[in-house]
């Protein structure tokens, strides 16, 4: 279970408790009314409201009526709260800032405030993510998943998870039998000295245009039969295929691992579906015989109709296993070879049917942790003028994509400190803000919805983008270490600027844990830019360095809670904070 972290809902907490047993007679636990606590709708109306509407059904009122009560009976409140208002069904409350700054503020700039634990007895978690085929190369569209399922990994693990990252490559199937058959039988280019697994990339798309080319033509019929041949071999581990396989698996393999370092991205476990493979055909047998999966029209699957859910295949004609039969033994592993105790999948919204069946085929074979997987799907990427395929060749590679965007952000934004930065130092921002503004555009938006990708927008520095974020973070970094460490440390915040920016931090933890728990990501990053923006208003209506004591003080410290509190935002997406930028 998630902890009460924020030490204020707490206090508040308990007084709501206290005041609903005083006025109505009723027992509600401190922890139900810290849950129902939450923002009002405008900054006249208050700080926090408490709804109203659970508490008068049980006490026979009306919410307007009980919110009114409760104002009247609440005497004991905490000592940051200077006043309450009932509005309707709401009761409302006001915050003396510069007091919860006092408290709030030292913590964070010690470092101490994420240091606070967030959840205890939750369940040891595998999350699988990051699904590439071999044989192919990786594009922009690959990214939604590498940074969404990566954020997911650092949140969980930042609010107490004990988490397992693993990924599940498919390095067998149609897909590579088609490069291999082009490369053996008509490629004439020589495979050249580097970036050989983008090279295989474009075989494949080379070869299934090729295939697709000559359907219904007298080459359709010789074409299949040596497809076939290849996997067989394949299937046999030994041939010449075989042999091939092995050499360009390992390309695949470079690339796959010199996007994970760029992108800051490591896996607990590897699996690969070829290791899976012939352990999951001995599995749909086993099962077979045991009566519970049956033969249709030579096939082996599962009925799972009276499941509205229809047959899930899990043995083609010529015996072969499919995309299900392997996740059926890949969960069976999993929870086996790491003792999990849920088992998350991050994989895209076509295959939720697939993931339905297979859960369910799970439950029906008796296996005790199906109820414990769950898929987490998103939407797709497109390009401003459509959707990518790897197989048609309109996608983005990703190796080209980075390098376009540092030699931009390079041009547009870093050459003017050319004469007074190292070139070393150039690469690595420039490096910084490209991670940044990827990562960031591929979990801002809610899950459920669709990725336009832009380059230009995503590097903005004026709208909601990393790049904007990581400034506001070294813009802070670069007043606070030019004007040196406070000389009080007594705060003093008057300004409305200075108790927005206030109220923003002390529920950073909130955010965190309800982006954790919705699976949204897209909850932190929205914070973000909304820190960002309130601290840019701040800056503009608030002066730090020619203030005069304690305001200058109280400020600078504010100042660099925010950036620490950036920072540590960023670093939950993957995201690094350049010192200046």
């Amino acid at each position: 279970m998630f902890c009460y972290h924020d030490q204020f809902r707490q206090e508040l907490a308990k007084s709501i408790s206290m005041g609903i047993h005083q006025a109505f007679s009723l027992e509600i636990p401190w922890e139900k009314t810290y849950s129902l606590l939450g923002p009002t709708p405008s900054k006249d109306a208050g700080d926090m409201a408490f709804p109203l509407f659970i508490i008068a059904k049980d006490a026979k009122t009306n919410p307007a009526m009980a919110a009114k009560t409760l104002e009247s009976i609440m005497t004991e409140l905490p000592s940051f709260v200077t006043k309450k208002a009932a509005i309707g069904p709401y009761l409302n409350f006001f915050f003396d800032f510069s007091l919860i700054a006092n408290k709030l503020i030292p913590d964070l700039i010690s470092g101490s405030f994420f240091q606070q634990k967030l959840s205890e007895n939750m369940p040891r978690t595998m999350i699988e993510y990051s699904q590439p085929n071999t044989h192919k190369e990786l594009h922009v569209g690959h990214m939604r998943n590498l940074c969404y399922g990566d954020a997911l990994i650092r949140l969980h693990r930042y609010a107490g998870f004990d988490i397992v990252a693993s990924t599940f490559p498919g390095d067998v199937g149609t897909h590579v039998a088609k490069c291999l058959w082009y490369m053996k039988y008509h490629n004439q280019e020589a495979v050249p000295e580097t970036r050989k697994g983008a090279w295989l990339g474009a075989m494949y798309s080379t070869a299934h245009n090729k295939l697709e080319a000559e359907k219904g033509t007298d080459k359709e019929a010789h074409n299949r039969e040596q497809l076939t041949l290849i996997l067989k071999q394949l299937e046999q581990k030994s041939g010449e295929f075989y042999e091939l396989w092995k050499e360009t698996r390992q390309w695949s393999i470079e690339l796959m691992t010199d996007i994970y370092k760029w992108a800051d991205v490591k896996f607990d476990v590897w699996y690969w579906e070829s290791e899976v493979d012939s352990d999951s055909v001995k599995l749909a047998k086993e099962y077979y015989q045991k009566g519970l999966f049956i033969e249709d029209k030579g096939c082996i699957g599962v009925d799972l109709e009276p499941y509205k859910l229809g047959f899930c295949m899990l043995l083609k004609t010529d015996g072969n296993g499919l995309y299900a039969t392997k996740d059926i033994e890949l969960a069976r592993r999993k929870f086996q070879d790491y003792h999990i105790e849920k088992n998350l999948y991050v994989v895209d919204k076509r295959q939720e049917h697939h993931f339905k069946q297979v859960f369910k085929v799970l439950e029906l074979m008796g296996f005790e942790n199906a109820k414990k997987c769950q898929h987490l799907q998103y939407d797709f990427v497109e390009l401003p003028d459509g959707a990518m395929s790897s197989r048609k060749g309109n996608i983005i590679p990703l190796q080209s994509l980075i390098e376009n965007m540092v030699k931009m952000i390079k041009e547009q934004y870093l050459a003017r400190y050319t004469h007074d930065w190292s070139a070393e130092e150039i690469e690595k921002t420039a490096q910084i803000v490209a991670k940044g503004a990827i990562k960031y555009g591929m979990t801002r938006i809610d899950p459920a919805k669709k990725i336009v990708f832009d380059m230009q927008e995503w590097l903005k520095l004026d709208g909601e983008s990393g790049p904007y974020i990581q400034y506001a973070y070294a813009r802070i970094n670069s007043m606070v270490n030019k004007l040196g460490a406070p000389k009080a440390s007594d705060l003093k915040l008057d300004m409305p600027q200075e108790k927005d920016l206030v109220a923003l931090l002390m529920n950073f933890h909130h955010v965190v844990q309800q982006a954790t728990e919705q699976y949204k990501p897209s909850t932190l990053t929205a914070y973000l830019y909304d820190l960002s923006r309130a601290y840019n208003s701040f800056y503009a209506e608030c002066p730090v360095g020619s203030s005069e004591e304690p305001i200058r003080s109280s400020r600078l410290m504010l100042s660099k809670a925010t950036a620490l509190t950036l920072k540590k935002g960023l670093s939950l997406l993957g995201i690094e904070a350049p010192e200046r930028m």
